[in-house]
């Protein structure tokens, strides 16, 4: 599980953010801060993998934040949730070493996609350590690493008229888990939908180049089409 700390100075917007967390699979939210201070006491006492963090504190900025917290040591990885749009802020937030900008109001597929984006870097991350070559990456890994957080928070390209943005997103969210092709039935049972739906999705994710459409042939000689993730470099 990847633990969360939820920093916001807004006690309701706090809990909203936090249950939006905890309906991604594979996220927990380990803690909540309404203040800076509480956030670097909350790192000194827990595990914290990943920071969700708003810029407005009413004890110091959140990039002030995220300073402090390398300088004290705390390698919590930091996605900023923040009304601040400025430029000069969002520049400062990516020298800082902030992985995502969330800009306020968003809504759970904004945060969701940011999340997966966050959790696709850390399986490649695992998958370049565990390949060998004694920690070290080439520049094929080096590539991937940086390329995990635009690839899997990409959102899909725009949908014909009379799909939705959270159908598609369920269907991308299957076949990126499934670890193999899968068919237009395959997928229609793991999202929970009929395969007519699965199908026309499917069609229009292909069309769009977000999958990858393959054919096996079997016995009857009639080919089954098998469709896959296909991550945009």
């Amino acid at each position: 599980m990847i633990d969360v700390l939820v920093v916001d100075d807004d006690f309701r917007v706090a809990e909203i953010n936090s249950a939006y967390v905890a309906k991604v699979p594979g996220f927990r939210v380990s803690a909540r801060a309404h203040t800076a201070a509480q956030a670097l006491a909350t790192l000194e006492r827990h595990r914290v993998d990943l920071v969700l963090l708003d810029h407005y504190l009413p004890d110091e900025s959140g990039l002030t934040l995220v300073r402090r917290m390398r300088q004290l040591g705390h390698h919590a990885d930091v996605i900023m949730v923040t009304a601040a749009r400025d430029v000069a802020t969002v520049q400062a937030a990516l020298r800082l070493g902030a992985l995502q900008y969330l800009v306020k109001p968003f809504g759970f597929t904004g945060l969701r996609a940011k999340l997966e984006g966050y959790a696709a870097l850390r399986r490649t991350l695992d998958g370049v350590r565990g390949s060998g070559g004694g920690g070290e990456a080439g520049q094929e890994q080096v590539d991937r690493i940086f390329g995990a957080l635009r690839t899997a928070s990409a959102s899909p390209a725009t949908l014909p008229k009379g799909h939705s943005a959270p159908t598609a997103d369920l269907i991308r969210q299957v076949l990126r888990e499934a670890g193999g092709p899968l068919s237009a039935h395959e997928v229609a049972e793991r999202a929970g939908l009929s395969r007519s739906t699965a199908q026309r999705y499917l069609k229009a994710l292909e069309q769009s180049g977000r999958l990858r459409l393959t054919l096996k042939y079997g016995d009857t000689g009639r080919p089954e089409h098998l469709y896959a993730w296909a991550p945009a470099h």
